[in-house]
């Protein structure tokens, strides 16, 4: 409700957020890698409760759609500009890491009413949980 603190207490100020949604997909798959078409739900249930016992996705997407980081709709920060990034993973962990810099204040595990760490490259982000970082962008790229 305050919003995220520093490591001294004060609070944090970012120029916009970034949000990064992981999840996994467990669809029954034909031998040539196509998703197979049932009739109705409750014909495709024996399926895909065999492929959700295997824990393997078939599919990780990233904000819900193939390229939705990286397409015409890509996040994009300036030199200068300080973005909090919220990512959250839904039933595997997560290794996010920023190429180039290090988050300047980094809440590895969810916990962001912990004192958070400072310039990490990679962080955690545990099965079913969340993380936030605050980096401000020094360098075009």
């Amino acid at each position: 409700r305050e919003g995220l603190r520093d490591g001294h207490g004060d609070p944090i100020r970012y120029d916009r957020a970034f949000y990064f949604e992981e999840q996994d997909y467990y669809i029954p798959l034909n031998q040539d890698g196509t998703s197979k078409r049932f009739q109705n739900f409750a014909t495709q249930m024996p399926e895909m409760l065999e492929v959700m016992r295997g824990l393997i996705p078939t599919h990780i997407a990233l904000n819900g759609t193939y390229g939705a980081l990286t397409a015409d709709i890509r996040l994009e920060a300036d030199v200068g500009e300080t973005v909090l990034m919220l990512h959250s993973q839904a039933n595997n962990p997560s290794f996010p890491h920023l190429i180039g810099g290090h988050g300047d204040w980094v809440w590895p595990y969810g916990k962001f009413a912990n004192r958070p760490h400072q310039g990490l490259e990679s962080w955690d982000v545990v099965a079913g949980g969340t993380a936030a970082a605050v980096y401000t962008f020094e360098q075009e790229g």
